[in-house]
């Protein structure tokens, strides 16, 4: 099969075809389009997405792109149709099926989910090329990485500098894509065409630069498995560093800088040096990095950060906070393991990148400066709990249901997690605690390179998994943290020499967590079958409750430093309004 369109000019693009006056560009996204992880079409469920070939041209200028997508398919039940999602920003200026040009009254984007009718149909086994010509001004993000879209911002020295962050919004921003993190295609080939002062960082392997008779360069890449998001634009005026990492894996991986070339050398090559610990830290404690066949990818962007698949998005200028590591960088490193490697089934188990990829700073602070460290960061986590919705309700949700707060956990998929994920580990120890990590993110205990792929998981298989590891039952404290938004409540009541302990959930169900009692410095562990016990304490005693800090539970200091917050941010907010009024 021929493949048409390459490394050609924005006009050859647009010059394909007639645009079909219903994709005629909108002011904004569709509510459709700027939602992600929705489910998808029959027709969508009816095929295997084996590869995307992108070839887009960046234009700053313009603040626009041009671009050609050649998506191949298996199918796998008979359908009369083929969908994908695309933004109607763009203007489409011609689809093909398998070389054909199909007209325009045979396919459709009304509200950017792009649907080409097929009259003869496709059977099982067939593997029908799609090839999607479009072109336009993509959505400008109103708050990157947060609210996406694209930057369109200028280096220092004066070159263009532009990236696309649309996590939250979906693929169908930048490409024609199955918006769906259960549709990752099988491979994804991308050429950037850019102006020839600037170059354009990719994910996985870079493939060669060509220099076009235009006065443009493309530049190509290959990744395999990617994130639905991972295909983002990067492009700026930037300068390399690399080095090699020999992993404790017996493989070498490859580690690259994309940095401005104006930035402080110095400052470059302290956050270069952070790249080998970080990689030997979660190597140690994970398991092998999931892409060691391609690189290590660092790549400075015009806005804060994104997990981009084997490049993540860098933008935190090279901070010093105390905590002796740049938080911006490890946080996105995790979700190689988080979200790239281990990706949640639904959004509904985003908790599964954010709380467990958060939970590897306090951790990696401890790798990297001792339990102290550690404890401090917890502590910061435990303060900004909101706990108005459950982690996870048990339905699938979009990703912005999710993260809103408005109907869902927001924040607390990250603070909450972290500290579900560490009182797990407090609860069954170490060695399982880390094998169950291994098992859900690798889909086995005993990762090495070349011997698991990416995969999906879910809330419910890693609860499945901590039962087969202990050989226990913990549906009690998935029930007791996930599911419900109240933390459990440890109430304690003392008579004479009598300690009581009594464990509350928010919906009144088991939670036997045992409890640590510190009574005149001598330790001891309180079982509590039946959310209930009664230990014999002197009546004179000096008790500490929980004195580690293992449990996640309501406390009535973290209560009442919230509810002065709270009273002061209204009491600010009432004075700035005065002081305007007047």
């Amino acid at each position: 099969m021929i493949r048409f369109f390459c490394a050609v000019s924005a006009s050859a693009l647009l010059s394909v075809g007639p645009a079909n006056a219903q994709n005629a560009p909108a002011r904004e996204p569709t509510a459709f389009t700027l939602q992600t992880d929705l489910p998808r079409t029959p027709e969508q469920e009816a095929v295997r997405f084996d590869k995307a070939d992108l070839s887009i041209q960046v234009l700053p200028e313009d603040k626009s792109i041009a671009g050609v997508a050649v998506l191949d398919f298996t199918v796998l039940e008979p359908i009369h149709r083929l969908a994908v999602e695309l933004d109607t920003l763009f203007v489409i200026s011609e689809i093909q099926l398998d070389g054909t040009v199909m007209p325009a009254d045979l396919w459709s984007n009304p509200e950017g989910r792009l649907t080409v009718e097929i009259p003869a149909g496709l059977a099982t086994g067939d593997t029908p090329t799609l090839t999607i010509a479009y072109a336009g001004q993509p959505r400008v993000a109103p708050r990157a990485p947060w609210n996406g879209g694209f930057v369109w911002a200028t280096a220092p020295t004066g070159e263009p500098w532009v990236g696309s962050a649309v996590q939250l919004n979906g693929c169908d921003l930048v490409w024609p894509c199955i918006d769906n993190s259960n549709a990752e295609p099988g491979r994804l080939d991308m050429h950037i065409t850019t102006p020839a002062n600037v170059s354009a960082p990719g994910p996985g392997v870079f493939l060669g630069m060509t220099d076009n008779t235009d006065g443009t360069r493309t530049w190509s890449w290959s990744i395999a498995r990617p994130n639905i998001y991972a295909a983002m634009i990067n492009v700026g005026p930037y300068e390399e560093v690399t080095a090699p990492y020999r992993s404790r894996f017996g493989n070498t991986i490859p580690m690259h800088y994309w940095h401005l070339r104006s930035d402080d050398p110095a400052k470059v090559a302290r956050l270069f040096a952070e790249f080998a610990p970080m990689l030997d830290f979660f190597e140690s404690t994970i398991g092998p990095y999931p892409f060691g066949d391609e690189k290590m990818g660092v790549v400075e962007t015009p806005y804060l950060g994104m997990e981009h698949q084997t490049i993540n998005a860098y933008g935190n200028e090279y901070r010093v906070d105390g905590r002796g590591y740049d938080w911006l960088l490890q946080h996105e490193f995790a979700h190689e393991w988080f979200a790239n490697q281990l990706t949640n089934r639904n959004a509904d188990d985003m908790w599964l990148h954010e709380g467990l990829g958060s939970y590897m700073q306090p951790l990696y602070a401890r790798f990297l400066h001792g339990e102290r460290y550690l404890q401090a960061e917890l502590k910061g986590l435990r303060e900004g709990l909101v706990n108005a919705f459950p982690v996870v309700s048990g339905t699938d949700r979009t990703v912005n249901q999710v993260y809103g707060g408005g109907e869902g956990p927001g924040g607390d998929i990250y603070a909450k997690g972290s500290l579900i994920a560490h009182t797990l580990r407090m609860t069954i120890g170490d060695e399982a605690f880390y094998e169950v990590i291994r098992r859900l993110v690798y889909g086995r205990p005993d990762p090495r390179p070349g011997n698991f792929a990416p995969r999906l998981g879910s809330t419910r298989e890693m609860n499945d998994i901590v039962n087969q590891v202990t050989g226990e039952n913990y549906d009690w404290f998935f029930n007791g943290y996930l599911y419900q938004a109240a933390l459990p409540v440890l109430e304690q009541t003392r008579e004479g020499d009598r300690l009581t302990l009594t464990w509350t959930t928010g919906d009144g169900g088991a939670f036997p967590m045992p409890v640590e009692v510190d009574v005149d410095g001598r330790l001891q562990t309180v079982l509590m079958p039946g959310n209930r016990a009664t230990v014999t304490v002197p009546a004179g005693a000096t008790l500490l409750i929980d004195p580690g800090n293992k449990l996640l539970r309501q406390l009535d200091v973290i209560d009442t430093l919230q509810a002065y917050n709270r009273t002061e941010r209204q009491r600010l907010a009432s004075e700035r309004a005065a002081r305007s009024a007047n």
